[in-house]
């Protein structure tokens, strides 16, 4: 079934129709074989013409019907603010591929994701993405392509803008491949058929998976394409698992095991197939005499017997006790530091008379900034299992890529730690290593949204987690931000984006209070409202001077700078914190105290007043 977009006298459909096509394999680790050592290898397409052409050739002699131009990356986006023209890149790649083609084989435009993740997980646009695919796709046209290849795609999102990009430029017909980990659960889940059923309905003409995997663990993700679709389906394997030899990305699969393996791609269903990252001409060339030798033909004859997964319900975790207590209970939650080293014991005990005292919830920061402290999860895990109060672990998206935001949530999670404060972070270079890394893959909307996934069951790929997770969302917000249009613009997102519970700086004053929690109740969410009582007058303007996004009234720092001593001072911040906290109770939903030094003291003098 073509795509009803697409021009149906394309002659790369018709040949389509007559049986398999075979593809070609990797453009940019042959690139690097031959010499060309610059990336991205897009580049070469301007470079090293010569290399590029003699590549083509190469597997259009080993027995390639179509080859991909090499043009994966040649977009404005991952470009970013180099110099080199995204046009030319495209122009010369279709003409390069054009020209080793002539008339008898076929050229496919290759168009890799954008190399940045959509908001809220980044900060690419909808608009952003549609104009750069749209600006590649009509280079590629112009160059003589016969169709598009999208390849390598992980975000389906990514992949309808990116059609509807295409659509808009041409009416060539449009390949897609969505790249699939090695995941046993997710085929039982059935999550290929469900990906074919989407992009299916996107007018496409040919979908199928390539990349990541190997051809022996696709072909449970062709099978469940072909009981899933009508269009051609697309195999496009890496040889095997790489290896990491002299700092290079390594394929060691023999050609013929890979061209065997690859052969049950095509008796599974696959009707366009080739080689992903690691694939050689030779690879290509042994695929090719079993393709000759009329393994395609077993695929008409083959009837198949495996059945759908069915699709089972995803069991549902069980809530937190906070989740329970927002909106019917007035929270109070106390925020503990933790040492610079590994005696968490005054926590441990400050932590139990704060329970003893009738506190719900501890709050435990992420390297507030960017300290050395220890990681947040293993002391929660501590105090929830020691005090048994629960905690609100703070969540940093400075200290782990994408990858790793993921996992350590999902690990949290099976320890039970289920409340977790999204936050951006500190950068690195204010704290105690300046010369460490900050990461930053995602900031705290996008952290939001990969909460939210997990609460749904899925993960950002859309691999199922084998259960809908039960993360108390919570996430902060500045009511004295410098910009408080773009402060109250991201809390907007957050909570669009499925925040549950909004953390307010500290505040000190009561009309700031009321105009934090109007805002909150436009948005439908409960706020916790932040108090620090101040130690002393040098404390007091610390906070004021140099900490952005607090202000210290005026009054408040006259009155401790009379004190004849610090500790009347601290009697002024107690008195002042108590005052307020009584306040909010009754317009608020909770109390987030912050005692300096994570003195639990402080904050149970603060708690008499609003118990």
């Amino acid at each position: 079934m073509a795509s009803p977009l697409a021009d149906l006298n394309s002659p790369l459909l018709r040949a389509l129709e007559r049986g398999v096509l075979l593809g070609d394999g990797a453009n940019g680790t042959w690139l690097q074989a031959q010499g060309f050592d610059k990336t991205p290898y897009d580049l070469a397409n301007l470079l090293r013409p010569d290399l590029v052409e003699a590549v083509h050739r190469a597997y259009f002699e080993a027995g390639s019907d179509f080859v991909e131009t090499n043009t994966f990356g040649a977009n404005r986006l991952r470009l970013g603010h180099t110099n080199w023209s995204v046009r030319e890149l495209n122009l010369s790649g279709a003409d390069l591929a054009r020209r080793v083609a002539g008339n008898e084989k076929f050229v496919v435009g290759a168009i890799g994701p954008a190399g940045k993740n959509l908001a809220p997980i980044g900060t690419l646009t909808e608009e952003e993405l549609f104009e750069s695919v749209h600006e590649q796709a009509l280079a590629l046209a112009e160059g003589g392509v016969d169709a598009f290849f999208l390849e390598t795609f992980v975000d389906l999102e990514e992949i309808r803008i990116a059609v509807r990009a295409i659509q808009e430029a041409s009416r060539l017909p449009i390949f897609v491949t969505k790249a699939f980990i090695e995941d046993g659960e997710a085929l039982a889940e059935g999550l290929p058929g469900a990906c074919a059923k989407t992009l299916e309905a996107l007018g496409v003409s040919a979908i199928g998976a390539n990349c990541v995997v190997g051809p022996q663990r696709m072909i449970d993700i062709v099978r469940q394409f072909s009981e899933s679709t009508s269009l051609p389906v697309i195999a496009f394997p890496t040889p095997g698992l790489p290896q990491l030899v002299k700092g290079q990305i390594v394929y060691d699969t023999s050609p013929a095991y890979f061209a065997k393996a690859s052969a049950r791609l095509v008796e599974e269903g696959a009707r366009i197939v080739g080689g992903c990252c690691g694939t050689s001409p030779q690879h290509i060339a042994e695929l090719r005499k079993l393709i000759d030798l009329g393994i395609a033909k077993k695929q008409q004859q083959k009837v198949s017997t495996a059945k759908s997964a069915e699709k089972k319900p995803t069991p549902q975790a069980e809530p937190t006790r906070l989740s329970e207590k927002l909106g019917k209970e007035f929270v109070i939650t106390v925020e503990m530091d933790l040492p610079r080293g590994l005696n968490v014991q005054k926590v441990i005990e400050g932590t139990q008379s704060l329970k003893d005292k009738g506190v719900d919830l501890i709050d435990i920061s992420d390297g507030a900034r960017a300290r050395l402290r220890m990681n947040p999860l293993s002391i929660s895990k501590i105090l929830q299992d020691q005090v048994g109060v629960e905690v609100m672990m703070h969540f940093a998206c400075r200290d782990r890529n994408l990858l790793a935001v993921q996992s350590d949530l999902l690990g949290a999670h099976a320890l039970g730690v289920k409340n977790i404060l999204a936050i951006t972070g500190d950068p690195a270079n204010i704290g105690d290593y300046p010369s460490a890394t900050s990461v930053y893959d995602v900031d705290a909307i996008g952290l939001v949204r990969i909460l939210s996934r997990f609460n749904e069951g899925i993960d950002l790929a859309g691999n199922t987690v084998g259960l809908k997770c039960a993360f108390t969302i919570a996430v902060a917000y500045n009511p004295l931000a410098h910009d408080l249009a773009m402060e109250k613009e991201r809390l907007r997102k957050k909570v669009d984006n499925g925040a549950h519970l909004v953390y307010t700086q500290p505040i000190f004053e009561s009309a700031i209070v009321e105009e934090a929690q109007s805002f909150c109740n436009s948005l439908g969410v409960p706020l916790f409202v932040g108090i620090l009582p101040l130690r002393s007058s040098r404390h007091a303007e610390f906070m004021h001077n140099e900490v952005p996004g607090i202000e210290i009234p005026d009054r408040i720092r006259a009155r401790m700078q009379e004190c004849a001593t610090d500790d009347d001072a601290l009697k002024i911040g107690i008195d002042e914190a108590q005052s307020l906290s009584a306040f909010l109770k009754p317009i608020s939903q909770g109390l987030y105290l912050m005692p300096p030094f994570g003195n639990h003291r402080i904050a149970e003098a603060v708690i008499d007043a609003v118990r």
